[in-house]
């Protein structure tokens, strides 16, 4: 169990931060939500010190809302206990300047604890830290991390409209529809979106890499540096989405990072890389034949086991399933290979004290506190159970025989709820109010006539 949040140390780092920003007058506070949106208040800038050193109050509702924003009763955290405060402590080391914004603002990430100090078990952070520590006390090894997301740059006006489409450059104005995959000319047309992107990033200590135009108009990627912290490394992916949107609004565009916006496009993936370091900073993975790493294997078979049960948090959206389509960069099977993109969890070329994995199912539009949790989950389960993964694919992994993921969302849903190994790693708690949520999400989604119906059926039936 991790210690309660030191308010006095935490109160002396919001001081040291107004000292030096004498022009912040208002601070974002953020909770990142079981559905992975932002959600939180404006603080002011006199508020800041004391939600730092005492904390700030919270409804405990907010761990109960669909990506719509509505309450799910079903989890138990509304009218059940009279929804009840909870306490948001920040994150350390996640308080900065807003870039984007016109006037000045701060912002930091905020953590859920029950007032008696002790992590909510329902908040992505908490669910993610506590899988770090069961990973350190029952192996040793701390799990080393790093998120490499795929956004769509879009036209603001169609978008909002709900038709989305590529946008034109910012430079001259030109608009292509052509995939061109890797164009350095992609780039150059956005080149003053990028330039405001990086320069944020700077200020905000983020570690973007490589930027690169990916397989459809409009769509980019950019990876974010490994880090021997797990909770830093998803603190920075929920910080940097932010970014990204909001420079693109300074720039009049739409990001976005739905998993599948176009049905003749590539969808947008989060890529997950993973290693283990031993207690003096070495990878444990590290060797010059990763498909024969005994421990790897054992990782690599226990993702494998347990890809189909976990997919509702990696696909958590209906949207999020139009993404696993063949031939498209998105697997669809649960299987592993070494340098090899056809396939779910890929072993990179790099070998020695670079050697990881890649687990690639993971969409765009997923929550990376809870994708990670329940990659570190799988990768647990298999070295725990000494697990084999098989003989890794060769070739095309979308034409070998495997049993499929599931494609459907409410049959995800099911899979996780009935799943041992997530409730035994990620806690029966979590699993019950988010299965929870996603149920009633669900249940409203499909509802909800869409423009489809009446293509299809208005006059035909």
């Amino acid at each position: 169990m991790r210690k309660p949040p030191d308010g006095a140390k935490m109160a002396a780092e919001a001081k040291t931060f107004l000292d030096a920003n004498p022009d912040i007058n208002h601070i974002a506070m953020i909770f990142t939500d079981l559905c992975g949106v932002a959600r939180g208040k404006l603080l002011t800038r006199d508020e800041l010190i004391p939600a730092f050193k005492n904390g700030r109050y919270f409804p405990g509702s907010m761990m109960s809302i669909d990506v719509t924003g509505r309450d799910v009763v079903e989890t138990g955290l509304v009218w059940d206990d009279g929804d009840g405060d909870r306490l948001c402590w920040p994150a350390p080391g996640t308080l900065n300047r807003v870039p984007w914004l016109p006037d000045a603002q701060a912002q930091y990430l905020a953590t859920i604890h029950e007032l008696d100090g002790t992590p909510s078990i329902a908040e992505p952070r908490q669910t993610l830290a506590r899988m770090v520590d069961r990973f350190q006390k029952t192996t040793g090894l701390t799990p080393v991390a790093a998120v490499e997301l795929e956004f769509y740059l879009m036209d603001r006006d169609s978008a909002l409209a709900g038709r989305p489409k590529a946008p034109k450059s910012l430079t001259n104005g030109a608009h292509t529809n052509q995939i061109q995959c890797y164009l350095l000319q992609d780039l150059e047309d956005f080149g003053p979106f990028f330039r405001d992107m990086y320069a944020g990033a700077r200020m905000q200590g983020l570690p973007a890499e490589a930027v690169i135009s990916e397989y459809a108009p409009g769509q980019m990627e950019i990876g974010l540096k490994h880090r021997a912290d797990a909770l830093k490394a998803c603190d920075e992916a929920i910080l940097f989405k932010r970014l990204v949107k909001g420079t693109a609004e300074k720039h009049e565009l739409i990001a976005s990072f739905m998993a599948k916006p176009y049905s003749d496009q590539a969808g947008c993936g989060m890529h997950l890389h993973v290693s283990l370091n031993d207690a003096k900073g070495n990878n444990a993975f590290a060797c010059p034949d990763p498909a024969q790493h005994p421990m790897l294997r054992n990782a690599v078979a226990g993702l494998k086991t347990t890809m189909s049960d976990s997919l509702a948090i990696y696909a958590p959206n209906a949207n999020s399933y139009r993404r696993f389509r063949k031939n498209m960069y998105a697997p669809v099977k649960p299987n592993w290979g070494v340098n090899n993109r056809t396939v779910s969890i890929r072993i990179p070329a790099a070998t020695g004290a670079a050697t990881h994995l890649e687990h690639r199912v993971s969409g765009a539009d997923a929550n990376p506190y809870l994708a990670l949790a329940a990659v570190l989950a799988g990768m647990l389960h298999g070295i725990d159970n000494k697990l084999d993964p098989g003989d890794p694919v060769k070739g095309n992994g979308y034409a070998q025989p495997a049993e499929p993921l599931p494609t459907h969302w409410i049959a995800a849903i099911e899979a996780l709820r009935k799943s041992a190994p997530m409730r035994e790693y990620l806690g029966s708690r979590f699993v019950d109010v988010f299965t929870a949520i996603k149920d009633a999400e669900a249940d409203r989604f499909y509802a909800e006539p869409q423009p489809l119906d009446f293509d299809y059926y208005l006059r035909t039936i």
